[in-house]
């Protein structure tokens, strides 16, 4: 499975990507931001509790490395102009490019320092999936994405909301991340359970 998804044609893994953020941003959109809205308006502007794109960012960053970028900043496009009502566009509309680029690179950025120190953790460099790893790795992104996020939104967010949404930015982008992780897995054993029992068949 994860070796197709490798060799994927460059335009088909765009449009895969592409396409998986879009969806998982809808998700996040439809049935996380009302019931967040609720309680944490200021920050539900700018965060999410639950953010499942960044494990869209994550994944697709594991299976085809540098390459996984802009697809990742086409699909964060595409999100705010379907999903993003337009009062908060035009509130965000400043720095609307500049939040699309930190968040497309921040998983890039995270498996390239796990790297540097010597942990490899790109697709198809193990027989077994770390998904240890690639959790740590998406927790090391999130806070490269808050980090960035912080910067780009600071002339936008009161002073007593940025730690907050700082906050709020990582624990959501890690538990989207994990969200991703089990729906992956569970993906995983629903194919190798159906090879299994075509099997005998055959």
């Amino acid at each position: 499975m994860i070796r197709v998804l490798q060799f994927l044609p460059g335009f088909q893994s765009f449009a895969v990507i592409t396409a998986a953020y879009v969806i998982c941003h809808g998700l996040t959109a439809w049935a996380v931001t009302p019931v967040q809205n609720m309680f944490l308006p200021e920050i539900t502007v700018f965060a999410s509790l639950i953010y499942l794109p960044h494990g869209v960012r994550v994944l697709s960053v594991w299976l085809f490395g540098w390459r996984a970028v802009l697809p990742l900043a086409s699909g964060a496009f595409l999100s705010e102009l379907m999903f993003t009502s337009a009062n908060v566009q035009q509130l965000m509309e400043p720095v609307l490019l500049e939040s699309i680029a930190v968040g497309a690179f921040a998983a890039f950025a995270g498996f390239e320092i796990a790297w540097l120190f010597g942990w490899d953790l790109y697709a198809g460099q193990a027989r077994r999936i770390a998904w240890t790893g690639l959790l740590a790795v998406g927790a090391l992104a999130s806070v490269i994405n808050s980090l960035g996020q912080s910067v780009v939104f600071s002339g936008l967010i009161f002073p007593r909301d940025q730690l907050p949404v700082m906050a709020v930015y990582a624990a959501g982008d890690l538990i989207g991340l994990a969200v991703c992780m089990v729906a992956l897995m569970l993906i995983f054993r629903w194919i190798r359970l159906s090879g299994a029992g075509r099997k005998p068949q055959e």
